[in-house]
């Protein structure tokens, strides 16, 4: 006979939270029980109403698709010990093929926007998958016009010329491509901890390790410290644009941050030593996305975006994770800094899912760049992306989205404040908006990350509770919250009492 703790997982998540289950199951034992509470996991959180239902899933059985995965499908990363096999989605919610619901709290990578299959959304795609799917910019098609008109509106002068593309790596691709066409130079920037893609040209840009090669490749790219005031050698608890600041000390004034000094020393002496005396760019993310949602000092761009300017360099800002209002207080990440960048790369949230990018820079850049090659892009510009694009920016103005992720990622994040004060092992808590990361420590004197099996057994606790939250950092030490921009405040609520639960959860299994 099969052990009752063998079908935990499952029995447990379809009593809970399928809207198609009842609450009680008076079928199980009393030992069935008995082993729940020994778990803990007696104070499962109650999750928040969902009026949707999925259709019943009738495709590959999930043996099979494990077969074809292995056979068949580059060896890519896949979130848990046993991968979910989703089957629906319908905005901040997701069904897997039992029909399981979780709460989406990292909308595919920080991806779906306005949340999965919004209708408007939904409704725009169809109309025009039924006029036209496909054609180039060789030939002219209104919602490509539309759509440009759109997106430039959003943005500052000078910035008004837009290249569009299909991904956040062959954006910054071109990006990179036009800072050299235009400076003449070749040595480009990042900060340690970027992410800015890992096609051959960007992973040089990207400084994970583990999206490293051993092969050559990312010529004329530099490293520089990243000014991370939680992990790095000098931060304190005036430094970050954020409601909630570390909990190092430090002897800053509100107004003045030493430890942006400090990393700015860093960057002149980057710029002083390994780069010629005149440089392509500088790329920054506003707030690094792969690398735990790390924030930098107040004033730490502006700083080094006019030093960059003195040799020659173009600024770029990557806003592939926080562009679309994610920030809440802006609708581009760079603003919450004061600063205009040359150029501004975007994607994932700029078509819900739908693969679609964009590049925008100065008239003065784009023509450099028209001068060194012809520039051409045979699905940048699809008809249909650009239809579901002008679909999303209306959703998040009409649904004031924007103001949402204000709101709501404010109250998510001074809750989640509160979880860091309670546990030891919750080293901090940053972000801004509906972007914000939890880092895990051993402690919070030495600030060392939590092993990663640890972290991986809370993760998959949170999954069996019906949460879905991504993973980040150097070590993977820190948890993503990223969900789509329509959450509500009883949802917020649901996720930190499933956090709670699952570290609690954690707590104990190290107790014993």
């Amino acid at each position: 006979m099969t052990p009752a703790w063998r079908h935990l997982p499952r029995t447990l998540r379809l009593e809970t939270f399928s809207p198609r289950t009842p609450k009680t199951c008076p079928s199980l034992s009393r030992a069935f029980w008995r082993s729940v509470t020994k778990l803990g996991l007696h104070t499962k959180p109650r999750m928040p109403p969902c009026d949707f239902t999925p259709e019943r899933y009738q495709s590959m059985p999930y043996s099979r698709v494990l077969e074809v995965y292995k056979e068949h499908l580059s060896p890519e990363l896949v979130y848990f010990p046993d991968p979910l096999l989703l089957h629906q989605g319908h905005m901040q919610w997701l069904f897997d093929h039992e029909g399981n619901r979780y709460l989406d709290f990292f909308s595919g990578i920080v991806t779906v926007s306005v949340g999965h299959c919004h209708p408007k959304v939904n409704a725009v795609a169809q109309k025009q998958l039924g006029r036209l799917w496909h054609t180039s910019a060789l030939f002219f098609h209104p919602p490509i016009h539309e759509y440009a008109e759109k997106l430039s509106a959003l943005l500052p002068d000078p910035l008004k010329v837009i290249f569009l593309t299909n991904s956040g790596s062959e954006a910054n691709d071109l990006a990179m491509l036009m800072a050299r066409a235009h400076s003449k130079n070749t040595d480009i920037i990042s900060l340690r901890g970027a992410y800015h893609g890992c096609s051959p040209y960007t992973i040089g840009l990207s400084n994970v390790g583990q999206f490293k090669m051993t092969l050559p490749s990312g010529v004329g790219c530099q490293s520089t410290m990243c000014p991370d005031v939680f992990r790095g050698p000098w931060g304190g608890s005036h430094c970050r644009d954020s409601p909630v600041q570390t909990i190092r000390k430090c002897s800053c004034a509100p107004d003045c941050c030493q430890a942006k000094d400090q990393y700015i020393e860093q960057f002149k002496d980057t710029l002083n030593t390994c780069v010629g005396k005149s440089i392509a760019g500088f790329f920054a993310e506003p707030i690094q996305g792969v690398n735990g949602f790390v924030q930098y000092p107040k004033g730490f761009l502006k700083e080094a975006f006019q030093l960059v300017r003195e040799r020659g360099g173009v600024c770029i800002a990557d806003e592939v994770q926080t562009g679309f209002g994610r920030l809440g207080s802006h609708f581009w990440g760079f603003q919450t800094h004061g600063v205009l960048p040359d150029i501004v790369t975007m994607a994932k949230g700029i078509g819900n899912g739908f693969p679609m990018a964009a590049v925008v820079t100065t008239p003065e850049i784009a023509k450099s760049l028209a001068k060194c090659v012809l520039h051409f892009n045979t699905f940048g510009g699809n008809p249909m992306a650009c239809a579901i694009g002008s679909a999303v920016l209306e959703v998040i103005k009409e649904e004031k989205l924007q103001e949402n992720s204000q709101e709501v990622g404010t109250y998510l994040l001074l809750k989640l404040a509160k979880l860091r004060d309670e546990f030891e092992i919750i080293g901090d808590v940053r972000g801004k908006g509906l972007l914000i990361g939890i880092e895990m420590v051993t402690d919070k004197t030495s600030r060392q990350p939590l092993p990663r099996e640890e972290v991986s057994q809370i993760h998959e606790d949170c999954r069996q509770m019906g949460l879905i939250v991504g993973r980040g950092g150097l070590f993977s030490q820190t948890f993503r919250i990223a969900p789509s921009l329509c959450i509500t405040k009883p949802e917020a609520d649901f996720a930190v009492d499933v956090f709670r639960a699952a570290v609690t959860q954690h707590m104990e299994r190290r107790a014993k």
